[in-house]
C-alpha cells in the first residue's frame, strides 16, 4: 500500500526518493561490489562508473540547455539507440505517403524561413504514421500513441516535424526514455505481451513517475485508438522558436488538425478490428489515396513571446504540459495534403529517417530537455539502422535542394565528390562551398547562465493539475472510456501493489475517477493518495479542444457505409443508399452471404465486395441491412450476421434497415431515428439517414 512519502520529483542532484547511503559488501568473483542501504546494487555506466543521478540530464541552469559532456546520459541513450537491427526500436510499425505542404498564411514578420515568406509557397512532403510499442509485425488497432512525422523538402533543406498524435509525453528528461520504452515493450524474460501497455512493467514504471500522469490520461482516452490515420491530430509536442530576419524570437508549438475531423473507436471494436484486419490503418490510408479521397490537415501554430512564457501557469519547456488553445488560440498557416502512395514500402517508408534536429533557417530549438535529448538520439539512431553516415544519399531522405559540403567516404558513399579540396578553409581557386552568414542558420542568441548540475527545474513539479484539466474536459462518455481503460489495463497487472500504487495517483486528478477504477478492480477502498510535489490546482477550466466528441466531424465525408444485402432486395433502395453515401463524400462496401453477390428483385446481379463473415460491422462507420423476408430469415440463421447486428447496435453505429431486416436488430418503427436506427420505407429515406450518419455515433441509444 502507498505510504505518505511523496514519489520523487527530481530537483537538484537527487537520484532517488530513498536514502542513498552506501555500504560495502563481501568481495565476490567479480571483485568488490557496493550496495545501497536497502541492499540494491549501485547503478553504474557500462564502464563501471557509479551513476549519481539517473533522473536528470546535466544542464546549464534549471531551465538551461543540456550539456553533451554528460557521459552517462550519452552512453545510456547511445546503447538504447543500438539495441535493435534493422527495425526501429520504437515506431517500428509505420505507414507513409507522399504529398505536399502549402502555406496559406505568410509569417514573414515571425520567421525568416523561406517557406513562410508568402502565401502559396508549396513544397513536397512525406509523412509516416506509426505505433510506438509494437514491432513491425504487430497490429494496427492497438492502444498506443501514434507517431505523426512530417518531412518537408524545402528550398533550404529538409525540415522534419517529428511528433505524435498526443501533445504531451510521459517523461520530462531524455535520460528516462530508455527506461520508459523498456517498461512498455514485451517483458524481457518472456517476450510478451506485444504492442500493449497492459502489463506489470509499464504500470510499475509510470506508478513511480508522477510526471507521467498527464500522459496516462491521454493514453487511456480514445485518442490512442484512432479510427484512421486520417482522423487524428498531430502535434510537435515541444516548444520551438521562430526567429525572424532581425533575430527576434517567438515561441511556437505545432498542431496538425485533420480536415476530416477527429474519430476514434471503442475498445471492443479495436480488439475485433485487429482480428478481422490487423492492417486496418494501412489499408484505410492506401485505399483513401488510391480512390482520390486525399487526406488533408491544417497546420496551425500557437505563437507566444517570453512575456507569456514567464506568466503562464506552467513551464513552457515542460513536455508533459500543454498550452490550452483558449490561452493561446491556434493560427492556421498551411495545409498538408497526402496524394500519392509509396512505390516501394521498404525503400521509402522503412528507410525514411526523421531527425528532430533537421530544421531550416528561421526555426530554432527551445531548451525543452526532452527535445534536447531527441536532437542527439535521432541522428545516432540512423547510423545503426541505415548502415552509416550516408543515409541522406537514400532518395527518400535526400534533400530536394542543392547540397554542398566536405563530408566524404563512409559506408555507402554514392556521390563521388570531385576535386582536390575536401576541407575548409582552403586557398584553392575551385575551393568548394563556404559558409553564408546571410542565408545560413543562426541560433537565437539566448542568454544562458546557471550552475552545471544534474537537476530538474521546480517549475516542472506540478504533475496532476493538467491531468485533471484533460479529464474534466472530456464528455461523460469519454470519461467513462478512460475509467474502463484503466480498469482493463490494471486488471492485466498481476502485482496488486502496482495496481494500488497507480490508483493512488488518481485522487490527485479526480476523486470520482479514482473511485470508479478502485471499484472496477475490486479494491476495498481507494488507496491513500500519493503526496504530490506540488498541490494540484482545481481551478483550471475545461477545454473543448481536448475532447474528440466535441471536435468530431459534421459529415460522413471520408467514412464507409457497410451494406449487407440478400437476394430479392429492391433495386431503387440499394441505388439510393449508394448514391446518398457517395454524395456525402463516403464510400460503400457491399456485403453478402456469398462473395459472388446477390440478385435483386429486378433481376440485376450485384457482386459483393465482402462475404459476411469477413466483414464484421466494426470495420464500418455506419451500416445498413437490406433483405427481403427470405433473406432476413437466412441472415438470422447465420452467426456472423447476428454478430454484425449485435456489434453495430452495441457500438452506437447509425443503422439503416429495410422493414424486413428490422427483426435482426430487434428494431421496429417505434425505435425510430431517435435511437439511430432508421427503417427505410423507400428511396426517399436514404438522404436523411446519411445526414444523421454525419454524427458518426448515436450515443443516446441504450447499451451503445
Amino acid at each position: 500500500m502507498p505510504d505518505d512519502t511523496p514519489l520523487f520529483h527530481p530537483t537538484a542532484d537527487t537520484q532517488s526518493s530513498r536514502d542513498t547511503t552506501t555500504r560495502k559488501t563481501k568481495r565476490g568473483a567479480g571483485g568488490e561490489t557496493h550496495q545501497q542501504a536497502d541492499g540494491a546494487p549501485h547503478l553504474t555506466t557500462a564502464q563501471g562508473a557509479p551513476v549519481a543521478d539517473n533522473q536528470n540530464t546535466l544542464r546549464a541552469g534549471p531551465r538551461g540547455p543540456a550539456l553533451m559532456e554528460d557521459f552517462a546520459m550519452r552512453e545510456k541513450i547511445f546503447h538504447f539507440d543500438h539495441e535493435r537491427i534493422p527495425e526501429r526500436v520504437v515506431h517500428a510499425r509505420g505507414y507513409g505517403a507522399h504529398g505536399y505542404f502549402e502555406v496559406t498564411d505568410a509569417l514573414a514578420d515571425i520567421t525568416s524561413a523561406h517557406l513562410f515568406q508568402k502565401a502559396g509557397m508549396r513544397v513536397p512532403a512525406f509523412v509516416r504514421f506509426s505505433t510506438v510499442a509494437g514491432n513491425k509485425g504487430s497490429a494496427d488497432m492497438v492502444r498506443d500513441v501514434r507517431g505523426f512525422a512530417v518531412k518537408l523538402y524545402t528550398e533550404e533543406g529538409n525540415w522534419d516535424i517529428v511528433g505524435n498524435n498526443i501533445p504531451v509525453f510521459f517523461i520530462q528528461d531524455p535520460i528516462k526514455f530508455p527506461d520508459l520504452i523498456h517498461s512498455v515493450k514485451d517483458e524481457p524474460d518472456r517476450g510478451f505481451p506485444q504492442a500493449q501497455s497492459a502489463h506489470d512493467n509499464f504500470w510499475d514504471f509510470v506508478s513511480l513517475m508522477p510526471e507521467s500522469m498527464h500522459m496516462v490520461m491521454w493514453q487511456m482516452s480514445d485518442r490512442t485508438i484512432p479510427r484512421s490515420f486520417r482522423f487524428m491530430e498531430g502535434f510537435g509536442v515541444h516548444s520551438f522558436r521562430f526567429v525572424n530576419a532581425d533575430g527576434k524570437s517567438t515561441f511556437v508549438k505545432f498542431h496538425w488538425k485533420p480536415r476530416q475531423g477527429l474519430q476514434s473507436v471503442l475498445w471492443d471494436e479495436a480488439v475485433k478490428i485487429n482480428g478481422a484486419d490487423p492492417d486496418f490503418h494501412r489499408r484505410d490510408l492506401w485505399n483513401a489515396i488510391n480512390s482520390g479521397d486525399y487526406p488533408e490537415w491544417d497546420l496551425a501554430v500557437q505563437l507566444f513571446d517570453d512575456d507569456f512564457a514567464d506568466r503562464f501557469d506552467f513551464d513552457i519547456l515542460d513536455p508533459t504540459k500543454i498550452i490550452p488553445e483558449e490561452d493561446v488560440p491556434l493560427r492556421v498557416v498551411g495545409r498538408l495534403v497526402l496524394n500519392r502512395n509509396v512505390d516501394n514500402f521498404f525503400a521509402e517508408t522503412e528507410q525514411v529517417a526523421f531527425c528532430t534536429q533537421n530544421i531550416v533557417p528561421g526555426v530554432d530549438f527551445s531548451n525543452d530537455p526532452l527535445l534536447q535529448g531527441r536532437n542527439f538520439s535521432y541522428l545516432d539512431t540512423q547510423l545503426k539502422r541505415l548502415g552509416g553516415p550516408n543515409f541522406t544519399h537514400i532518395p527518400i531522405n535526400a534533400p530536394r535542394c542543392p547540397m554542398h559540403h566536405f563530408q566524404q567516404d563512409g559506408h555507402m558513399q554514392m556521390r563521388g565528390p570531385k576535386g582536390r579540396a575536401n576541407y575548409e578553409p582552403n586557398s584553392w581557386a575551385q575551393g568548394g562551398p563556404r559558409a553564408d552568414t546571410t542565408r545560413g542558420h543562426h541560433s537565437f542568441a539566448e542568454p544562458i547562465e546557471g550552475e552545471k548540475r544534474k537537476l530538474r527545474a521546480e517549475s516542472f513539479a506540478d504533475h496532476y493539475s493538467q491531468a485533471r484539466q484533460f479529464y474534466i474536459s472530456q464528455t461523460d462518455i469519454e470519461q467513462a472510456h478512460i475509467a474502463e481503460a484503466l480498469v482493463f489495463e490494471l486488471s492485466k497487472v498481476e502485482t496488486v501493489a502496482i495496481r494500488e500504487r497507480v490508483v493512488a495517483h488518481l485522487p490527485n486528478i479526480d476523486e470520482s475517477l479514482a473511485k470508479k477504477v478502485a471499484e472496477g478492480l475490486g479494491l476495498q477502498s481507494v488507496p491513500a493518495p500519493h503526496v504530490p510535489a506540488v498541490t494540484p490546482r482545481g481551478d483550471l477550466p475545461p477545454s473543448d479542444a481536448l475532447s474528440i466528441i466535441r471536435k468530431g466531424p459534421d459529415s460522413f465525408r471520408g467514412r464507409t457505409l457497410g451494406i449487407v444485402m440478400t437476394d430479392g432486395i429492391e433495386d431503387a433502395l440499394l441505388d439510393a443508399l449508394i448514391a446518398a453515401t457517395e454524395d456525402a463524400g463516403g464510400k460503400v462496401v457491399l456485403i453478402a452471404p456469398a462473395v459472388g453477390g446477390v440478385t435483386t428483385i429486378g433481376g440485376r446481379h450485384i457482386v459483393a465486395n465482402e462475404k459476411i463473415d469477413g466483414a464484421p460491422s466494426v470495420l464500418f462507420d455506419a451500416v445498413a441491412v437490406l433483405a427481403d423476408d427470405a433473406g432476413a430469415a437466412q441472415l438470422g440463421e447465420m452467426h456472423p450476421a447476428r454478430c454484425f447486428a449485435a456489434d453495430a447496435r452495441a457500438h452506437a453505429k447509425f443503422i439503416a434497415l429495410s422493414a424486413e431486416a428490422a427483426a435482426l436488430f430487434n428494431a421496429d418503427s417505434a425505435d425510430g431515428t431517435a435511437q439511430g436506427i432508421h427503417i427505410l420505407t423507400g428511396p426517399q429515406d436514404a438522404v436523411p439517414f446519411l445526414e444523421a450518419c454525419g454524427a458518426l455515433r448515436c450515443w443516446e441509444r441504450p447499451g451503445g
